[in-house]
């Protein structure tokens, strides 16, 4: 059966919205469901983009965690306009954001680390992201150095990891449709809430 996103299904609240999309996609078990990719964009405007996950979301943001050396954090300090694209392709559905990106408190980074898996949290100190490394065993051995140093369930947060929000200010809403009449909504912050306009597909 098609989807639609008409007029008169339309939440008028963004953020509701894009919850009730996220709701479904999540029910049917669709793989990688919380995978985005965010681009950022250098001094001189040249644009990067690279998957990650969203961690959490509401009227505030949405959440996503990363080293905060990396690219994508060097580019983030420097240029805080950025962009976030989730596509559903089994639903035929996308979802684009455009906002401005802050790091979240260290307490919030805290709490989310102590819930990753262990490995993922020796993973975050082994991986000088981004940085040129001689080889993978390089890497390995970090890892098992700090599987040593850090036992289960004492890991903690490194000074360089955490986590960041985007700050919505445009959504755009895609639909797919039969003939390629698709259904494109766009809302865009105002001071007394959010314009809302059809786009053509």
């Amino acid at each position: 059966m098609t989807h639609t996103l008409t007029e008169s299904n339309l939440i008028h609240d963004p953020v509701e919205q894009f919850k009730r999309w996220y709701d479904e996609v999540k029910k049917l078990n669709i793989d990688m469901y919380d995978a985005m990719a965010l681009a950022t964009a250098d001094e001189s405007g040249a644009p990067s983009a690279r998957m990650v996950l969203l961690k959490g979301f509401d009227h505030d943001g949405f959440v996503f965690y990363t080293n905060y050396n990396s690219v994508k954090a060097q580019e983030m300090a420097k240029n805080t306009s950025v962009c976030l694209l989730f596509y559903w392709k089994e639903v035929e559905r996308q979802v684009r954001i455009w906002g401005s990106v802050e790091k979240i408190s260290r307490e919030e980074s805290e709490a989310y680390f102590k819930t990753r898996p262990y490995d993922s949290q020796l993973g975050a100190w082994a991986s000088e992201q981004s940085a040129i490394i001689p080889d993978r065993d390089y890497l390995v051995k970090r890892f098992e150095e700090k599987k040593k140093e850090y036992p289960e369930g004492k890991v903690p947060l490194p000074e360089f990891w955490g986590g960041y929000r985007v700050i919505p200010e445009v959504f755009e809403f895609w639909q797919g449709r039969p003939s390629r009449l698709h259904d494109r909504i766009k809302y865009t912050r105002k001071d007394d809430g959010w314009k809302v306009v059809r786009l053509a597909p």
